[in-house]
């Protein structure tokens, strides 16, 4: 059975103990920032950072969401990736980094915003559902160490029951009327399901998300017409050259 994480944004304190998990646990470098008015740090998911708390500040009240990648069931990164490096193992969407060529299309395909090209490297890199620790009967570190209980994980059909039980105690208890569950269908299906106290929209997140496969097809004929033309090249200048010195032999006899 497939597995799921659900973040619930209503029990999460934004202590960013998920954050400091995961680059323990996966070793990802610190990133350096700076101040820019705000109490989120750093500004966005990168190359280094896997899941990062998002702050919204309201007249009444703060909002915290934990965004992360989706492992959408459609997901959109998959699709346009022209080497195959990134694939589903079961519910994971991971990404090869021996097969990974650094183009970048996945960073512009996923509606989430949520690959990103280390520019050192040279590849795309994400969050990857902490695999290694899954596949051996481990929760991902950030659902490990949330000390309120707003990230858990298991069985998708579990979490997504558990979600909408959470809605339910929401709207009848705590007059949230606009709870929902966001991740049960979209994209196919997430495998990063929400419990939202709101619109998607208001914590950052697409109503209706979709694969941004627009532009980058536009860029895969772009690159193929360029391809087609640089490996074209060398045999047009070729005949050109051929066609000049013949040219030339026929002036040069009929001189003579």
């Amino acid at each position: 059975m497939p597995k799921a994480r659900l973040i619930d944004v209503s029990k999460c304190i934004a202590c960013r103990a998920c954050q400091v998990a995961c680059k323990q646990w996966n070793e990802l470098e610190a990133v350096t920032t700076r101040q820019r008015g705000t109490y989120e740090n750093p500004p966005r998911l990168s190359a280094h950072t896997w899941i990062k708390v998002e702050f919204r500040e309201r007249p009444n009240e703060w909002l915290f969401r934990a965004h992360t990648c989706m492992h959408c069931t459609n997901a959109g990164c998959e699709q346009v990736c022209p080497t195959g490096a990134i694939s589903h193992q079961g519910e994971v969407v991971v990404i090869d980094q021996n097969w990974c060529v650094g183009c970048g299309y996945c960073v512009q395909a996923c509606p989430f915003h949520v690959p990103d090209k280390d520019e050192i490297a040279g590849t795309a890199r994400k969050c990857t559902f902490c695999i290694d620790r899954i596949t051996n009967g481990l929760t991902p570190a950030c659902a490990k160490t949330c000390p309120t209980g707003a990230i858990q994980f298991g069985e998708r059909a579990d979490m997504i029951a558990a979600a909408h039980d959470r809605v339910q105690t929401l709207v009848a208890r705590d007059g949230y009327r606009g709870a929902r569950v966001y991740g049960e269908h979209e994209m196919g299906g997430l495998h990063t399901i929400y419990v939202l106290t709101d619109a998607p929209e208001v914590f950052g997140l697409p109503e209706e998300p979709r694969l941004a496969t627009a532009t980058v097809g536009t860029q895969w004929l772009s690159g193929a017409i360029t391809a087609g033309v640089i490996a074209i090249l060398p045999f047009w200048l070729l005949f050109q050259r051929r066609n000049r010195i013949a040219a030339e032999r026929e002036s040069n006899q009929r001189e003579v």
